[in-house]
């Protein structure tokens, strides 16, 4: 959020939730959610832990609002990404290196995502899961409109619904991200967005 323009007592404010938002993610990473306290984390982020209850409600609060946030920003990334060029082929190009950048340079915070969904008591029908779900969702239809675009202007053949196509670039994606991250030596990331791309592009069945 660009806060230039705020007061000086809203910049100030913004930046000790950031700086407590970024503590929290270090310790939560390092240690796993269930073993940091709001005590150390006030500790490690200079602040009085009472400062830290004013911005966060409780641990499970923090935890939250530090995913949503940064799913908020990886959202914002891959719009971006899908917005540069006029081609579909570019944009999908786009679509998939930004997406892999964004994984790689935060696997601290996508690890802790996906180890405490295993198994924290957090309610898998929470506002919270429904949150991150319809953020979600946004990236697959800015997908689903590039596919349909590319449909019209006779760059894709019609071969599928564009939402379908959309959800299915996004799996695949995502499988070739936690394949890498899992095991690395036995599947290298993918650096050249073609790798994945062509598993829709070219298709599989010789003709």
């Amino acid at each position: 959020m660009e806060t230039a323009n705020f007061p000086r007592r809203e910049r100030e404010k913004a930046r000790q939730r950031r700086e407590m938002m970024s503590v929290a993610l270090e310790l939560f990473s390092q240690r796993g959610y269930h073993n940091v306290s709001m005590n150390e984390i006030a500790q490690k982020s200079e602040f009085a832990v009472g400062t830290l209850y004013k911005f966060f409600k409780s641990k499970e609060d923090l935890y939250k609002t530090l995913m949503l946030d940064l799913a908020n920003r990886f959202q914002s990334e891959l719009r971006e990404a899908l917005g540069a060029g006029d081609d579909e082929i570019v944009k999908l190009q786009n679509w998939v290196r930004v997406g892999g950048e964004i994984f790689r340079a935060n696997l601290p915070a996508i690890r802790l995502f996906f180890v405490e969904a295993q198994g924290v008591n957090f309610n898998l029908e929470s506002r919270f899961n429904a949150e991150l779900n319809g953020i979600h969702r946004k990236t697959v239809e800015l997908l689903t409109k590039v596919f349909a675009a590319g449909m019209r202007k006779n760059r894709f053949q019609k071969i599928a619904d564009p939402t379908l196509l959309a959800v299915a670039l996004d799996s695949i994606t995502r499988a070739a991200h936690f394949l890498w991250l899992e095991s690395p030596d036995q599947f290298p990331y993918p650096e050249n967005p073609e790798e994945i791309l062509n598993i829709l592009f070219k298709g599989l069945v010789v003709p």
